[in-house]
């Protein structure tokens, strides 16, 4: 007899529903010349499945909601900051809790902070508005993840890990005195969600500690992170995500937090750090920049939020269901023979561009191509994570990353199995057209981040 599979499900059920508006292909032909073929600049209602993101579209859950009510919108000494912060003590472990608008305000000012005009800050992999914020400060990234993560089909299960070879000989290079930071983040977004190690932070942590090194932890989708190290890390797969992440925080001397991603919020995010000086210093920026330190630049309401959200974003059960929905989805594209980058990430599935679009250069933007052809077909937004995400160096040429990808980012509690069958199939179709399809040129580039505003035509 065969074995009776044993399936997961989501842990739980759906109260509310939120129609989705169905396009022609002429409508969407329409909304995406208008848009410059730029998936960020079309309008929402445009979109019939959205993975631009999953930052600030997960849906909250009934307790969140009911959280809302009890915001405290007193302008300063919310009681809802204190549970926030009591909340980040009890689960990550930090200090000192300094609330933001969201993760970019709270990269804005630990950057101001310890960054000196020529420093270096080596990371696992840039993130733009971590780069840019870098840059903007004085100082220079420079990526130290390991040669697998750069290899979409390496199958290494913790392709987020620091190279610390690579990070020894820029302390040789420039010296430590020259190294404010490690930046290191958990998962590596533009690595296809690949998460670090809990023996590769160990083994940073002890380097670091030598050398006189902070590290600063970009815990965006920690608790992702802490669900590999359970089901892939020796030692681990008794032990509860809430303890891991506990214990991968433990390691850092400071935390940026987007609350939009793991914590289960619309808006939201923080600083929390250890070091007395430094938040101390942070406390007074946040009022320049975003607002009180009690409230940061967030309704009581908005905290009270996040803190409900950060105990969920550690349950076990929801983190299986939530990873598990993405390895579904990746699944099933591979049946179709797909290119995606493996192992499969926490957040989303990230398609090879270069290898499903094979026959357009990189200088003609295949990825960005691929998301505008996947719009076309269904309906589904996607995003761009390639040479349009890279940018431009301080001498006006183009970054070309190895991984140009495109970027199909899974919102949390918010889309179905039947949902994921309609992506996969859809850029099946695509993919079997693929040969047909042309790359594109760009009429415009902001100044910054140009992914986000960048217009484009067919060549």
């Amino acid at each position: 007899m065969k074995p009776i599979k044993h399936s997961w499900a989501e842990p739980y059920k759906i109260k509310m529903v939120e129609l989705l508006k169905m396009t022609t292909p002429a409508q969407r032909k329409k909304a995406l010349k208008e848009a410059g073929y730029n998936t960020f600049l079309l309008k929402s209602e445009d979109v019939y499945i959205d993975l631009l993101t999953d930052s600030g579209t997960s849906a909250m859950s009934d307790r969140q909601w009911a959280g809302m009510m009890l915001g405290d919108e007193a302008y300063a000494g919310s009681r809802n900051f204190y549970h926030l912060e009591e909340v980040v003590k009890e689960i990550y472990g930090y200090k000192y809790l300094v609330p933001t608008h969201q993760g970019r305000g709270a990269e804005n000012i630990i950057s101001k902070i310890l960054i000196k005009k020529g420093d270096i800050i080596p990371g696992n992999m840039y993130f733009t508005t971590t780069r840019l914020h870098q840059e903007l400060a004085g100082g220079k990234f420079e990526d130290v993840i390991i040669d697998e993560a750069h290899n979409p089909e390496n199958l290494f299960p913790f392709k987020g890990n620091v190279d610390l070879k690579k990070l020894d000989a820029l302390v040789k290079k420039h010296g430590a005195s020259k190294i404010p930071y490690v930046s290191v983040a958990t998962s590596v977004n533009m690595a296809g969600g690949q998460p670090i190690s809990m023996q590769n932070l160990k083994e940073l942590r002890a380097y670091t500690k030598k050398h006189g090194i902070r590290i600063i932890h970009d815990m965006t989708r920690v608790a992702e992170n802490a669900y590999f190290i359970q089901q892939r890390e020796k030692g681990y797969d008794k032990k509860t995500i809430q303890q891991i992440v506990k214990e991968i925080c433990s390691y850092t001397d400071g935390a940026t937090m987007s609350a939009k991603k793991d914590a289960l919020v619309n808006i939201g995010g923080f600083l929390a750090i250890n070091d007395w000086d430094v938040f101390e210093e942070a406390r007074n920026m946040v009022v320049v920049y975003e607002g009180l330190h009690t409230y940061g630049g967030l309704a009581g309401r908005d905290m009270e939020a996040m803190a409900i959200g950060i105990v969920e974003s550690v349950s076990d059960d929801h983190i299986r269901a939530r990873v598990g929905q993405v390895e579904y989805l990746g699944n099933e594209m591979m049946k179709y023979g797909i290119p995606i980058v493996l192992p499969i990430g926490g957040h989303g599935i990230f398609v090879d561009a270069k290898k499903f679009l094979p026959h357009i250069p990189q200088d003609q933007f295949p990825a960005q191509t691929l998301a505008a052809e996947i719009y076309l077909d269904s309906g589904v937004r996607t995003m761009e994570r390639g040479v349009v995400s890279a940018g431009r160096k301080a001498n006006g040429e183009n970054y070309y990353p190895k991984l140009e990808l495109v970027r199909f980012t899974i919102p949390r509690r918010v889309y179905t199995q039947a949902h994921m069958d309609v992506i996969a199939e859809s850029t099946a179709r695509v993919f079997e057209r693929r040969t047909k399809i042309t790359g594109m040129k760009m009429v415009y580039e902001p100044k910054y981040l140009r992914f986000f505003q960048a217009k484009f035509e067919k060549l």
